[in-house]
């Protein structure tokens, strides 16, 4: 498979890094008055450390999210702490140890480096912070940081390109609880789902040309978090929802919430960018566990059915992560290619996420000042989501 490379493509940028302070400052003017801006980025978030007793602390607080387990509380109480997390911690903590970075969590590392390059293209009347979902540091202390700053208003940064209860709505209702507790409420907005902003586009498709300047494939795989089914009905008050690629293959009022359509509506926007013909890529979605129905078709399934068509190397882009983390470098980068290898498969590679490409942050910071312009508590509301 041929990527045509982009005409006026920059040059290779995909190894620039930014330095990692925690916060960094920045300002828009108006009638000649500064105006502080505080920026919040989200992301679901990591373990202190790479040990079970800490993944234990981490998927504690994970899993008792009713946005992710959505069952009666001393159901899911009795699940997680009696069956998965006991089950469960050590073997996660092998999988951290396989990928931590020497500066810590790559979902951390990465997060930061573009908080200071975000930090950097905004200017100096804004002040950037990281809450995570779960884990540290936390979004309270994160709004709490940026309280102290004394900033005007606060953008919230989901970093969830597409929606879905179970990340970008959890994180845009712990971000409203806790902006209330500190008197922040009157100030805080958000930026929607940006799932095919063409900057958040752009940088993608550059990382894929990038990426084939030094690797070749058969065939590409947009591999997406899966998530159950009734997480996609859910949202679906019109009962529009089929499942399957026919409702899926256009954004409609009926479907605009659903998870499965938007992750769809990004791989033909990257794939479109890079001029891919249809059978030249596929969307398909991991991480799926227990017994429920999950979106497809599954990524697990595909290493095993590709190489049986005779496609024998696959690249891999993961367009619902923005910082490459345990679901693209472990499941991907190595459990995913001894998957591919022992079904008959030559070899897999991983495309990086988009981390702190100086395309994403230009596009990231773009959204981040046109959000700041919106009204107070704009934003993050989906017209079907309960």
């Amino acid at each position: 498979m041929h990527v045509p490379p982009q005409t006026d493509a920059l040059p290779d940028t995909s190894s620039v890094s930014f330095p990692c302070p925690t916060s960094a400052r920045i300002g828009v003017h108006f009638n000649n008055l500064m105006t502080r801006t505080g920026v919040l980025l989200t992301n679901i978030g990591t373990p202190d450390e790479p040990t079970p007793e800490a993944l234990a602390r981490y998927l504690r607080q994970f899993l008792m999210d009713e946005y992710v387990l959505d069952m009666p509380f001393i159901k899911r109480w009795l699940l997680v702490n009696r069956i998965i997390v006991p089950r469960r911690k050590h073997y996660a903590a092998e999988h951290y140890q396989k990928i931590q970075m020497e500066e810590g969590s790559p979902l951390l590392v990465y997060t930061q480096r573009f908080a200071a390059g975000l930090a950097g293209e905004l200017s100096e009347d804004y002040v950037v912070e990281i809450g995570m979902r779960y884990g540290n540091p936390s979004i309270q202390a994160g709004l709490a940081n940026l309280k102290k700053t004394g900033v005007d208003r606060i953008v919230a940064v989901p970093l969830y390109p597409q929606y879905t209860q179970s990340s970008f709505q959890t994180a845009v209702v712990e971000t409203k609880k806790q902006a209330q507790k500190l008197g922040l409420t009157d100030k805080l907005k958000f930026v929607d789902p940006f799932y095919v902003d063409p900057g958040f586009i752009e940088a993608w498709a550059q990382i894929v040309r990038d990426h084939f300047e030094t690797y070749s494939a058969d065939h590409i795989l947009f591999s997406y978090h899966g998530v159950p089914v009734r997480h996609i009905q859910q949202v679906d008050n019109a009962g529009y929802c089929q499942n399957n690629d026919a409702c899926c293959a256009q954004i409609g009022s009926a479907n605009q919430n659903c998870y499965r359509a938007q992750c769809h509506a990004t791989s033909r926007a990257v794939a479109l960018n890079l001029s891919l013909k249809p059978d030249e890529f596929t969307t398909c979605f991991q991480s799926q566990f227990g017994k429920d129905e999950w979106i497809g078709p599954s990524f697990e399934d595909l290493l095993v059915e590709l190489p049986k068509r005779g496609i024998k190397s696959i690249a891999v882009a993961c367009p619902s992560f923005v910082a490459d983390c345990l679901e693209t470098l472990e499941e991907i980068g190595i459990r995913g290619r001894e998957e591919f290898q022992e079904a008959g498969g030559e070899n897999l590679t991983l495309v990086p996420c988009v981390n702190s490409h100086p395309l994403w942050v230009k596009a990231a910071a773009s959204l981040v000042r046109a959000a700041a312009e919106q009204p107070a508590a704009a934003g993050a509301e989906p017209a079907n989501a309960h």
